[in-house]
């Protein structure tokens, strides 16, 4: 197959994505030793995008969602290759919006039975004390469509009306959004690698996060934490497991994933587990990112291994879509007779 991994330069680093240039040639290297001709394409203006469809690739690998747009609308992958009919990774425009919008993802998986935190959005200024916040303290604040640990550190837990003052005033300067506020649970996180085949068989890898005590006993999991790879990565119990990997398949299969996708899941003081956010164009550094890792802890898969079963539902579709053309171009031949 002639397959195009397709990235764009996104100075807001907010977004969810494969990672930097080396994580794409990450990906690059295992496509190859498929026995695919590959290449990683950044499309960072409408020409280039043209470019890519006048080369008609078999399959583009989505490494980012979308190419920022100065002074316009962002353009969507997804959308875009759907509209010129060439096949793409993951998952499609509609689900995708779950990545991009927490509060949506939480709402729409509560509506289905799924267990998440309790939460409510805020602006400044919307709560003028503590009496008038849906939730009592203390409370964990964060942006509602960032990534990678960004907008969240020490300042995030809150366990006073002042600091929620503060925490939401900063964070809506920076992301001019209203902050998702949830229901602070003090027990363990969890994040979970989930890959279904072409066959339709799921694979979940699940890992125990510990972040680096920072403020007294607090383990908050942030973009330092992150951005200096501290915090630790740990194989989770068989008491653990079944927990872990039941509401991270079950939220992957409410959202309508497709392919793979990493969900994030924390335990409260009683053990239960709730879904707290979705990634689904995770990270795919082969030596930082915690989807690789994960497969690699749990089920010991190797770097390739994980490439190649993520890409095993694309192949399948662009395998379906080539028979169908042909077929189409048989039938065309046949009236032309």
């Amino acid at each position: 197959m002639n397959i195009e991994i397709i990235t764009s330069i996104n100075t807001k680093l907010k977004e969810t994505g494969f990672g930097s240039l080396q994580a794409c040639n990450d990906v690059l290297a295992s496509v190859k030793l498929l026995g695919h001709s590959v290449l990683v394409t950044s499309c960072n203006s409408i020409g280039e995008l043209h470019d890519v469809v006048k080369r008609n690739p078999d399959l583009v690998i989505l490494a980012a969602k979308y190419m920022p747009v100065k002074d316009g609308d962002d353009i969507w992958f997804s959308d875009y290759f759907a509209q010129h009919q060439i096949t793409f990774s993951g998952s499609n425009r509609e689900t995708l919006k779950y990545d991009s919008d927490k509060v949506l993802a939480k709402k729409h998986l509560a509506s289905l039975g799924i267990k998440t935190t309790s939460f409510f959005t805020a602006i400044p200024g919307e709560y003028k004390c503590e009496a008038e916040l849906p939730l009592s303290f203390p409370l964990f604040l964060k942006p509602t469509d960032a990534a990678n640990g960004n907008g969240i550190d020490d300042q995030s837990f809150v366990e006073n009306f002042n600091d929620f003052k503060a925490k939401v005033l900063s964070l809506f300067s920076i992301y001019k959004q209203p902050v998702l506020v949830e229901e602070y649970l003090g027990g363990r996180e969890f994040t979970v690698a989930v890959i279904k085949s072409n066959s339709g068989k799921m694979s979940i890898s699940a890992i125990e996060l510990e972040p680096p005590v920072s403020s007294g006993t607090l383990r908050i999991l942030g973009a330092a934490v992150k951005k200096h790879d501290t915090e630790r990565l740990i194989e989770i119990t068989l008491d653990d497991i079944n927990s872990v990997n039941d509401i991270a398949a079950l939220s992957f299969q409410g959202l309508g994933v497709r392919g793979f996708a990493r969900i994030d899941v924390k335990i409260d003081k009683n053990g239960i587990c709730y879904f707290m956010e979705a990634n689904l164009v995770p990270g795919m550094n082969r030596s930082t990112n915690y989807f690789p890792r994960a497969c690699d802890m749990a089920n010991k898969m190797s770097y390739n291994e994980v490439i190649q079963l993520i890409l095993s539902e694309s192949f399948g579709r662009v395998i379906a879509k080539q028979k169908r053309d042909t077929m189409y171009e048989q039938e065309a031949k046949n009236y032309a007779i």
